[in-house]
Formats: structure tokens, C-alpha cells, sequence
């Protein structure tokens, strides 16, 4: 989708910006014609949570594999080869009340595996936010879409069966159709 975006941004002192984003969009749907103002202070990295921003403003990627934390899943870096020693629920209520507005979980397991999303790694996420969740990592059939939808996704994303042309977008479109998912054909 084609969107043409203008950023303005005002400094009233050093504490404070006003930041103005309009985003218009070929689509006269409210949800792709929009504008947003936000204001907030400057801050270190660690006050995130003193921040405000708005829904869908910051999405956060969560990346996560099974190990030993609480949860039986524990946030990682450096594509899922260095453990922070956070547990993957603990982070996902922590980014909610930072105020993020989206979150993009990979799972690490199952990037690149085409077996699947991680369908009980969606479902515990989902019992801990009530933010949009971006499921990352697995797809392989065209059945996986529709099973992290049912898991609590909201959203999917795919890379390498579209990339070595498994599969053709219109071809998930469709199967999300036949399941009862609401797309744009």
C-alpha cells in the first residue's frame, strides 16, 4: 500500500517535542488516513515506561525460545543464540505497561523450520497482553496461518515460503478465507 507520510517536529524547550505525523493513504478507510500528535519528554532508555505513546506507534519484537524460565520461554538476542535471563511473559507485561502498541513475536525455535508457528508460545503470550500480537516463525503449509490466528495472532508474518515461492500470497488469502478470517482480496 502506497502511503506518502510528512513528519513535523517542533521544539517548544529541552524537555519537550511535539511531534505531528499525517500518514495519508489512497484509502479513505479511518484506519489508513490518519493523524497522530504526540508529546512527551525526553528520556533514557530505562524510563520507557514513563513514556506515552500511542496504539500502534512502537511495535516491539519479542524474541523468544523455550529454556528455563518461569514460562518455559526466555527472551533472546543475537537471532536467538544469547539468552537475556528474562522470561518471555514477564517482558510482554513489561512492554505493555511501557506503553507499546504492538508486539512482533519471533520464535526462535521455529524461524526457518517451515513447521509451524509456535502455537503454544502464541497462546501464552496471548493470555499476558492484550496488545496485537505479530506471530513470526515456522509457517510452512498453508494450514499454519489459520492455527496462529485461532491462537490468539492477530497478525502473521512469513518469509521463506514466500521467498523460495512455496507459496503465493493470494494462495494464504485464500485459505485464511475458507477458515473464516477476514482479509483484504
Amino acid at each position: 500500500m502506497p502511503v506518502k507520510e510528512k513528519i513535523g517536529i517542533v521544539v517548544s524547550n529541552k524537555m519537550q517535542k511535539t511531534v505531528v505525523v499525517k500518514v495519508e493513504s489512497r484509502y479513505p478507510h479511518p484506519i489508513y488516513s490518519k493523524t497522530m500528535v504526540k508529546t512527551r519528554k525526553y528520556l533514557a532508555h530505562d524510563e520507557m515506561n514513563e513514556c506515552s505513546v500511542g496504539d500502534q506507534v512502537l511495535v516491539i519484537s519479542v524474541d523468544a525460545r523455550r529454556g528455563v524460565s518461569k514460562s518455559k520461554f526466555e527472551i533472546t538476542t543475537h537471532g536467538g543464540r544469547t539468552s537475556t535471563g528474562l522470561d518471555m511473559t514477564d517482558w510482554i507485561t513489561q512492554i505493555q505497561k511501557r506503553g507499546a502498541g504492538e508486539i512482533l513475536l519471533n520464535s526462535m525455535d521455529a524461524d526457518g523450520s517451515r513447521a509451524g508457528y509456535d502455537i503454544e508460545m502464541i497462546k501464552l503470550a496471548r493470555q499476558h497482553t492484550t496488545l496485537p500480537i505479530i506471530a513470526s516463525g515456522g509457517a510452512g503449509s498453508l494450514s499454519d496461518f489459520p492455527k496462529a490466528l485461532a491462537a490468539g495472532a492477530n497478525a502473521l508474518l512469513a518469509a521463506s515460503v514466500f521467498h523460495f515461492g512455496q507459496f503465493r500470497i493470494s494462495q494464504v488469502k485464500a485459505q485464511l478465507i475458507t477458515d473464516n478470517y477476514p482479509v483484504r482480496v
